[in-house]
């Protein structure tokens, strides 16, 4: 399969702090298990109660191909700390913030992985 533009995920989520970070990654895995990260991005969003919101994660572009026999994984997290600054829970800057509050991130049905229009099968 070959991907040529802007990857981006569309999710939905609740938090019950109202502050997170998502973080999406999709990833090539060969025939030996061997995952190599194609592209990736973080949004940081605040919520409304513990119902959940939409929040659209964009990636980076790429042009890559999928060979034959691999897999795609897509990675959904709650951060990528060390190459993102955490985020506190508190509504505070990372940069700024001293106390951290532990966030649970609900990840609901409806959430998609949105893939260039031009992409093709090989």
């Amino acid at each position: 399969m070959d991907l040529l533009g802007a990857v981006s995920a569309r999710l939905s989520v609740s938090t019950d702090t109202g502050y997170a970070d998502v973080f999406t990654r999709l990833c090539d895995v060969d025939a030996q298990g061997r995952s190599i990260n194609v592209c990736d991005g973080l949004a940081r969003l605040e919520t409304v109660g513990q119902a959940p919101s939409e929040v659209t994660v964009r990636m980076s572009s790429t042009a890559y191909r999928f060979p034959a026999g691999h897999r795609i994984r897509w990675q959904i997290s709650a951060g990528a700390h060390p190459r993102y600054a955490r985020n506190p829970g508190t509504g505070k800057s990372p940069v700024d913030a001293v106390d951290f509050t532990p966030i649970r991130v609900t990840l609901h049905t409806g959430s998609t992985l949105l893939l260039p229009h031009g992409s093709r099968t090989a």
